[in-house]
């Protein structure tokens, strides 16, 4: 068995999001209190008491979901329940969690890259007028030149037929009026913070870039492939590189799983909220077996 590790990426969050993991394991506890240590601000009492509206923002939501996914992989790691994991990958910030999890960074360093990337794209976000909004049942190559007539950018490819476009509010509307107006099965706009993986970001490109480029960055333990380009990525060099592209670029999801599928991975284990990337694989290949893990619960039933 060939196992791939697959972490969450921004909207799978919720409230409550690790608390029954704290409340059941040191191990848990010593990662949580460490976090708001390192930040200087509570955390975890986002991540458990909410308010939904705090935990949605960008910064907030983007450390609390590494610290969550990262907190899972060294629950199940401690279990003996990945020993044959090879491949891990992450569904945009996810891919920052898959990082630390292949030790590419250790968890301190993993938390303060994930916190800053966080809190430079919520000030691109509060910069601009940008949302995203998703087209249902329609292929890849109707959508990108739908995206092209009508000025926005394809934002996330996330599993055959979900696509999720990204672009300034107004370019946004007009896609959703007329993709309803040319019989598109869905389209529906989503409640986001701002344009992620598009033009908008940009202005978080350069320090983003600057911020990684005195961190220390190591080879992956595992292979890692990365929503930039939907590829195999190892090198210290080409993983800051795409850390920092993928603020502007599609993510190319569906790419990731299908590619993991074909060098062998044989089965799934989503390390995350809400089961959101267990699904998708199912809509990619509904014959590749997956487990999703979340709560203690969840991690005592892993074998």
């Amino acid at each position: 068995m060939k196992i791939a590790l697959m972490f969450s990426g921004q909207g799978a969050h919720k409230v409550g999001m690790g608390k029954n993991l704290y409340e059941n394991s040191s191990l848990a506890r010593d990662l949580f209190d460490r976090a708001d240590a390192l930040l200087g601000w509570k955390l975890s009492e986002y991540c458990f008491e909410g308010p939904e509206e705090k935990l949605t923002e960008t910064g907030v939501c983007q450390p609390a979901l590494f610290l969550h996914g990262y907190t899972v992989f060294k629950l199940m790691q401690e279990r003996g329940a990945i020993d044959d994991a090879s491949v891990a990958m992450g569904l945009s910030l996810g891919e920052v969690t898959a990082l630390a999890a292949a030790g590419v960074y250790d968890f301190e360093t993993g938390l303060k890259i994930v916190a800053e990337r966080g809190r430079l794209m919520q000030e691109s976000c509060e910069s601009s007028d940008g949302s995203m909004a998703a087209i249902i049942g329609v292929d890849r190559e109707t959508v990108a030149a739908f995206c092209v007539e009508q000025d926005v950018e394809m934002a996330n490819l996330n599993c055959p037929g979900q696509i999720v476009i990204s672009g300034e509010s107004a370019k946004i509307a007009a896609a959703l009026k007329a993709g309803k107006e040319r019989g598109f099965r869905r389209v529906m706009p989503l409640n986001v913070a701002g344009a992620y993986h598009s033009r908008l970001m940009r202005p978080a490109y350069e320090p983003f870039g600057n911020f990684l480029a005195d961190i220390p960055l190591r080879s992956p333990e595992y292979t890692v492939y990365s929503t930039s380009t939907g590829k195999t990525i190892s090198e210290p060099e080409d993983i800051r590189k795409a850390l920092v592209s993928a603020l502007v670029s599609p993510v190319y999801w569906e790419d990731c799983m299908v590619a993991a599928a074909a060098d062998g991975a044989d089965m799934f284990y989503e390390l995350g909220v809400n089961g959101i990337l267990k699904g998708q694989l199912r809509r990619t290949n509904k014959d590749l077996a997956s487990e999703s893990f979340e709560t203690w619960a969840d991690i005592e039933g892993a074998k």
